[in-house]
């Protein structure tokens, strides 16, 4: 039998455990550690306190709500001074003096003699003037007098009481004492009050000057955020620009300095003025100043646009909206409106918006057309905007080479009469002979009898560079690339810039990062339409657009690379340009592929059809017969000499050489041969497809392709 044992007593020993010794080390000598004094805190507390942000804009406000009273003061005593005083006449001709405006400064010394005569004159009149007052209180008085008794007359007679001759006589003076008490008990309040008032409407002139130090100004104009553009800003901005001989003569204006302002106008996202420079000053000192200026506005320095109008020693200045340029601009028309057309002739490309925020359309008539700029800053898009404008216009015909080759050409597959996409020496060598057959096309229209007119042939690469820097030669030796006499590429454009307008044979080309080497001066310089993205540096902008236009204002070199995108500056005559200036700065629409797919749609629906001819394999075997009826593709009939010009674009080896014979030979030896229609001999599809059903052994034409 087992026992269970209950201990009662509860063990009041803890179990013991391994002690943790802590060893204290006494250090000989050591000083004792001294507390605080009680000046150095009160001196922390007070300094935090007076740092603290709440008490830093607590005194700013302070400061800057009696400053404002102040000034205000100051302000309204000087419009008082100015207004009783030559002193503005003579301010105004200081200035006009120190601008070396002369005859200026003799209409305000005349404006100052008239009004010198006319207060002279005030002054003389005062000497008479209590005379003439007393004589007229008495006259006033008595009229007044006789008036009253006269009306009581009147109201005697109409009740037969002799009493109401002196009733208006007694209203009037209870009136006037009625008036009188209501000035007594008002006067007493409005002692008090008056001062208030008065310092409060100070205040409200102070304040809207911003008459106050820049430091106990708000955060939000002290940044300049939101800041509105005055006189006062634009002049002190022009005066800390750093040219002495406009520093010192603005100086000279004193308060007139606003005086070489002409008025400033609401332009677009921003505002533009015209700035008269003193003698002495050159537009290109301010010019060469443009991020100065812009950071003296509290602008960045693309926000500010300096350029040159047509008036002497005068430049004008775009000041942006802070943060305006940096916002999207609207689609493009040809994207909201689906039942726009394009007239090559008569109309003008929507491409964008002018900084003003006006429509910015150009031109294309009988222009040739260069766009450059950075790689990745929109090129493409501003270049394929235009040509989808123009292919809306049934009668335009392209030619175009993307020598990129991503695709981004590749709606117009069915509106192009050629179109060839890739980078390598071969999509260089099609593009240059597609280039040459331009030139002889241009060269059939110039021998055309007079008065013959044509169709516009548009002749478009895109990625031009790659032409010029082509190393592949010919097999007479002859390079593609290069800027040579002997260069095909570079012949072939320059032919076209001499001649190909008359004949509405149009060059338009899109390069990138302009080199002498990939964009030969003779070539750029026979643009009639210059236009840059940004670019790096400001040599790169003369050969974009040329010395007239860099030296007129034109910048691209200034504008920023990714943030910029689409914005271009162009150069021509086909765009409205503000009088005076060279260039104009334009933000493009931006249209997507897909956008520029449902455009291209829309223009092949204005159309007849449009076989595109594409590179081919020249290895591959040629069926003639087949390869004319590709190239005649889905129209009804089609010219000899087009038929020959295709077949040497689809396969220069095997048709370069052709000749009309040897076009007739091939359809006679297959029981068709070519027609005559209204005087010149041309193709019929459908006896080109019944010759090949024939040949082919299926009497059904509808069957070939």
């Amino acid at each position: 039998m087992s026992e269970n044992v209950v201990h009662l007593h509860k063990h009041t020993d803890p179990t013991a455990e391994p002690a943790t010794v802590t060893t204290l080390t006494v250090v000989p000598d050591a000083p004792p550690v001294r507390p605080v004094p009680l000046w150095v805190r009160s001196g922390r507390a007070v300094k935090s306190a007076v740092t603290h942000e709440g008490t830093k804009a607590t005194i700013r406000a302070v400061a800057r709500h009696g400053l404002y009273t102040v000034n205000g003061g100051r302000i309204v005593a000087r419009r008082a001074w100015d207004g009783r005083t030559g002193s503005r006449y003579e301010r105004m001709i200081r200035a006009a003096e120190a601008a070396g405006n002369l005859e200026a400064a003799e209409e305000w010394e005349e404006r100052l003699q008239r009004f010198r005569a006319a207060r002279h004159h005030r002054r003389m009149d005062l000497l008479h003037s209590p005379v003439d007052a007393a004589k007229g209180v008495a006259v006033g008085a008595g009229m007044s007098i006789g008036l009253l008794v006269a009306l009581g007359i009147v109201m005697a007679i109409s009740t037969e009481d002799v009493g109401h001759v002196i009733t208006p006589l007694t209203a009037t003076i209870d009136f006037i004492a009625l008036l009188i008490r209501i000035v007594q008990i008002v006067w007493g309040p409005a002692l008090t009050i008056g001062p208030f008032l008065a310092l409060l409407a100070l205040w409200s002139v102070g304040r809207k000057q911003h008459a106050a130090p820049a430091w106990a100004l708000p955060a939000n104009v002290r940044n300049g955020e939101g800041e509105p553009i005055t006189p006062s800003i634009v002049v002190k901005a022009l005066r800390d620009l750093g040219v002495p001989a406009l520093a010192r003569a603005i100086k000279e204006m004193g308060d007139a300095g606003a005086s070489m302002l002409g008025p400033i106008t609401i332009a677009g996202c921003g505002v533009e003025v015209d700035v008269t420079l003193p003698s002495g000053v050159s537009t290109n000192e301010v010019q060469n100043k443009r991020r100065k200026l812009a950071e003296n506005l509290t602008r960045h320095e693309h926000e500010v646009f300096i350029t040159i109008p047509t008036a002497a020693r005068t430049v004008r200045l775009w000041i942006a909206d802070s943060g305006a340029l940096d916002e999207p601009i609207g689609p493009s028309p040809l994207v909201t409106d689906d039942t726009l057309t394009a007239d090559y002739t008569k109309g003008r490309a929507p491409w964008g918006q002018d900084l003003r925020g006006d429509a910015a359309a150009l031109s294309l008539y009988q222009r040739h057309l260069l766009i450059t700029g950075l790689s990745n800053q929109g090129k493409t898009v501003a270049l394929r905007s235009l040509a989808l404008w123009l292919s809306l216009d049934r009668s335009v015909q392209f030619l175009m080479g993307d020598l990129k080759g991503v695709g981004d050409w590749a709606m117009f597959g069915g509106l192009a009469t050629t179109l060839i996409q890739g980078p390598t020496d071969e999509h260089v060598i099609r593009v240059t002979e597609m280039v040459e057959g331009a030139v002889d096309e241009m060269n059939r229209r110039i021998q055309a009898p007079p008065g013959t007119t044509f169709p516009p042939l548009i002749v478009l690469v895109d990625e031009a560079q790659v032409a010029f820097m082509c190393p592949a030669k010919d097999a007479d030796k002859r390079p593609y690339g290069g800027s040579k006499a002997n260069s095909r590429y570079f012949m072939a454009v320059r032919k076209i810039h001499n001649q190909g307008r008359a004949v509405n044979v149009l060059m338009w080309q899109g390069t990138q990062d302009p080199t002498n080497e990939n964009l030969p001066k003779l070539v750029r310089e026979g643009a009639h339409t210059r236009a840059s993205l940004a670019l790096g540096t400001e040599s790169q902008a003369r050969m974009a657009l040329g010395d007239k236009a860099v030296d007129g204002g034109a910048a691209p070199n200034l504008l920023r690379p990714g943030l910029d995108r689409g914005t271009l500056v162009v150069a021509s005559d086909g765009i409205t340009i503000p009088a005076g200036q060279s260039s104009i700065t334009v933000r493009t629409h931006y249209i997507d592929d897909d956008a520029a797919t449902a455009i291209t749609d829309r223009a092949k629906a204005l159309r007849d059809g449009v076989t595109t001819l594409h590179a081919i394999d020249r290895s591959a075997d040629h069926d003639p017969l087949a390869d004319i009826a590709h190239v005649i593709g889905d129209a009804s009939r089609l010219l000899t000499l087009d038929i020959l010009k295709r077949l040497a674009v689809l396969n220069e080896d095997a048709y370069g050489t052709w000749t009309f014979g040897d076009l007739k030979r091939v359809l006679e030896a297959e029981g068709e041969e070519p027609k005559k229609s209204n005087g010149r001999m041309v193709v019929h599809r459908a006896h080109v497809l019944r010759a090949l059903a024939n040949r082919d052994g299926d009497g059904s034409a509808s069957a070939v392709e």
